[in-house]
């Protein structure tokens, strides 16, 4: 299946609620990796297909956009995270529009890659989530900007 929508990783909400592993949005570094139409997103993958670059995954390097000095390869760490439980019934994740530097060119961007870069069990740099940026975007010598919806970058209704 190619890009359609975006999903929370099944195996990584089963392994915070089972502590198996902990998201620390106060400590951990959380990216934003970006991809073209290679891979073919899926929530309902293991913890390890999730992460990212890992050798059978997804989400290896191979399949990333990236440029140096404007979208690092790894992803851009997300800036001022935060938790809201504000709205009845809902609990998100949020964080800063992200951004690359101001002379970018970058094209074929379907989506990005959210994980955690501090976390190594149960495997190092397990993906929390995958968005969807609605079809091809790209960049010619400006900024690329990964707005994220007033609802967050991930979202649980409740």
């Amino acid at each position: 299946m190619a890009w359609s929508n975006s999903k929370i990783f099944r195996a990584g909400l089963a392994d915070s609620l089972g502590n198996v592993t902990a998201l620390d949005l106060d400590a951990d570094t959380f990216r934003a990796a970006l991809y073209g139409t290679t891979p073919t997103p899926d929530q309902d993958v293991t913890a390890a297909l999730s992460a990212y670059n890992a050798a059978t995954s997804q989400w290896v390097t191979a399949n990333e956009i990236y440029q140096a000095g404007q979208w690092a390869q790894a992803g851009v760490a997300l800036a001022g995270l935060s938790l809201d439980r504000s709205v009845a019934a809902t609990v998100f994740m949020d964080a800063a529009d992200t951004a690359s530097g101001s002379a970018a060119t970058l094209a074929g961007i379907f989506g990005t890659l959210i994980y955690d870069d501090t976390l190594t069990t149960p495997v190092a740099d397990q993906g929390v989530c995958f968005n969807y940026f609605g079809g091809t975007q790209s960049v010619t010598n400006g900024t690329f900007t990964a707005i994220w919806h007033a609802n967050g970058i991930l979202r649980y209704s409740l």
